[in-house]
């Protein structure tokens, strides 16, 4: 996929762990998971709203486009 997530990055930056930002975005462990280790599918542009805030980020800090990808 050309759309690379790098919200294990912006955790890191912020040293946050997966289970801190789940409760804060209200999301599950599972669905927080899925969308860390890129394989989601969508996101919902209040999910991106939420995890922003709580990381105080830019949606471009998360999303990449990779236009070299295959």
């Amino acid at each position: 996929m050309a759309i690379i997530v790098n919200l294990d990055v912006m955790m890191a930056k912020r040293k946050i762990s997966l289970n801190e930002l789940s409760a804060k975005v209200d999301l599950t462990l599972s669905n927080l998971s899925i969308l860390k280790t890129g394989k989601a599918k969508a996101i919902r542009f209040s999910t991106l709203e939420a995890i922003c805030k709580a990381l105080d980020c830019q949606p471009g800090d998360i999303l990449e486009y990779n236009n070299l990808e295959k």
